[in-house]
């Protein structure tokens, strides 16, 4: 799907993109984000970017467990940076975070502005991830570390096998029928089937200018979070062994 149809895709599904989430994960991408919002690493008084914010459920949790700390988050959505204002503004957290609509690939901050950045489900709907990775890494402070949360298959052969069952064949046309649309669920589950392999993209990650630090795996993989730390020169990245054989992964049951 191209920038343009993924872009009003969100548009049309915003009214209820929160409620979906929830009902079809049922209950566990609240427990995902706040698992990310707490493993961040970032200053008692740091700055967060978070990109693809959406509705600002990552950048609320993020406030939420860190006291003192700031968010940018950025969208290219309209229609949910405007619902995750007025959630803001509901929560009183308007003095700290601030929106920004933006496009990943060109991001619109200054080198070294940020203390850690996060991006929860939004980097399998870009093409072009060597250019976000490199964007990231440039708005990035020195030995600051990203976060990338997304979707995953399970690692075990028959709950791989029951889920992916689930995944193309029930949630997509409930999804659909939620979102009022033909198509969002069924991208949705092309979107998450075109993704990398682990390997590959902690490869891609180290690619960027990053230090791989390993993977975290929530609800027996269904979801993964990716974590890096910004490397002082940008050179070609031999990811370490014990990260390609899963020795340094933690994994982590929703709660």
């Amino acid at each position: 799907m191209d920038d343009y149809k993924v872009k009003q895709m969100f548009e049309s599904i915003a009214f209820s993109y929160d409620f979906q989430n929830s009902f079809l994960s049922l209950g566990q991408d609240i427990s995902w984000r706040r698992i990310l919002a707490s493993s961040i690493e970032v200053p008692p008084e740091g700055i967060v970017l978070d990109l693809a914010t959406g509705t600002a459920e990552l950048a609320m949790a993020i406030c939420t467990r860190h006291p003192g700390v700031r968010v940018s988050g950025l969208d290219f959505s309209p229609g949910m940076l405007a619902i995750g204002q007025k959630k803001v503004r509901t929560k009183g957290l308007s003095r700290r975070i601030h929106f920004a609509l933006g496009d990943a690939r060109q991001l619109p901050f200054k080198t070294g502005s940020f203390d850690s950045a996060t991006m929860a489900f939004g980097i399998r709907n870009i093409r072009e991830r060597k250019e976000v990775l490199g964007e990231i890494r440039r708005v990035l402070k020195e030995g600051a570390q990203l976060w990338i949360m997304e979707f995953d298959c399970p690692d075990y052969p028959v709950l791989g096998k029951l889920y992916r069952f689930y995944f193309d064949h029930i949630m997509p046309p409930i999804g659909n029928w939620l979102s009022r649309t033909d198509y969002a669920y069924s991208y949705l589950a092309r979107s998450v089937h075109g993704f990398p392999p682990e390997k590959e993209f902690i490869r891609e990650i180290g690619d960027a200018g990053f230090a791989p630090l390993g993977v975290k795996r929530l609800s027996l993989g269904i979801a993964k979070i990716y974590r890096g730390t910004k490397k002082g020169a940008l050179t070609k990245s031999r990811v370490h062994p014990s990260i390609h054989q899963g020795e340094r992964s933690e994994e982590i049951a929703s709660r």
